[in-house]
């Protein structure tokens, strides 16, 4: 199956009305979309209870993508940690989303790696260590160093994710040395994750204001020649992976529109989504 989705799910005005409370915003997201990337997690690990929440507002076949916490890829200093050690992280982490994964919702959890993040022996080692303390949970990896898929490491990296039964994110994202990853389209697990962060090469690094920077970098609206480009890619998978594509280029709100327009472009119609309180799209969507 293919399922096609947003990274976050109330930030995107062309699905939800103004007036949509907070609350609703998953119920409306569910008519639209069967798979979400939780990206919050990223900065908190969410209360169990809201987790319960999101599995009880969305449709039994819907699916959830969420981000490993910050602390747990490297991202957050020892110094700023509120918990006593990084296999607290992770029990807190893991008993936060249990209720995903017992309901059967969880596609994977996402580990994004910084850009500093590079190909070398102690890194490998902390992937297997993540791997053995979410033995039974689904771990998706995305690299953002260039090392890992250099000319005499591409190979070797695909092959330590397929032994420890991880998920290789193939992403799409500008092309600015060291800090990005080329697009890789391998599979390494019988899931597969397309995730595309758009192509604003000006926009990618974090050059002055940061949060200008934050406004800009997804700052991207993928054409129907590119869009192309990723379905011929996407169908290679077709009959033997089961397939997830994220848009992370939302600065601009173009997450949504590409979505959908890709939907469009595979004939995918999916069935078992949240009925729709308004319809947004006309005509052709």
């Amino acid at each position: 199956m293919i399922r096609i989705g947003l990274t976050g799910f109330s930030d995107h005005p062309i699905l939800q009305s103004s007036a949509t409370k907070a609350s609703a915003k998953l119920l409306d997201y569910s008519g639209h979309f069967p798979i979400v990337e939780i990206d919050s997690a990223f900065y908190a690990i969410p209360r169990k209870e809201v987790v319960e929440r999101w599995v009880e507002d969305t449709p039994h076949t819907f699916q959830f993508i969420v981000k490993a916490y910050q602390a747990m890829t490297g991202h957050q200093r020892k110094e700023d940690w509120t918990f006593t050690s990084i296999e607290e992280i992770f029990r807190t982490f893991e008993a936060s989303i249990s209720p995903m994964q017992e309901a059967g919702k969880l596609f994977a959890v996402l580990f994004q790696f910084p850009p500093w993040y590079d190909c070398v022996p102690k890194n490998k080692a902390y992937i297997k260590k993540i791997r053995t303390r979410l033995a039974h949970l689904p771990i998706a990896i995305e690299f953002r160093n260039q090392t890992w898929f250099s000319a005499k490491n591409e190979q070797a990296t695909l092959a330590f994710l397929q032994e420890q039964s991880l998920i290789h994110v193939i992403c799409d994202e500008p092309q600015v040395g060291a800090g990005s990853v080329p697009f890789v389209p391998k599979a390494t697990h019988h899931k597969v994750m397309f995730r595309l962060h758009g192509r604003n090469v000006h926009g990618w690094r974090n050059i002055g204001n940061a949060e200008h920077w934050r406004k800009v970098r997804f700052l991207y609206n993928y054409n129907e020649d590119e869009l192309q480009q990723f379905i011929n890619e996407i169908r290679k998978f077709e009959d033997h992976h089961d397939i997830a594509v994220t848009f992370n280029n939302n600065s601009a709100h173009d997450a949504a529109p590409n979505a959908k327009k890709l939907q469009q472009l595979l004939a995918i119609k999916y069935e078992g989504l949240a009925p729709r309180q308004l319809d947004f799209f006309k005509g052709d969507w």
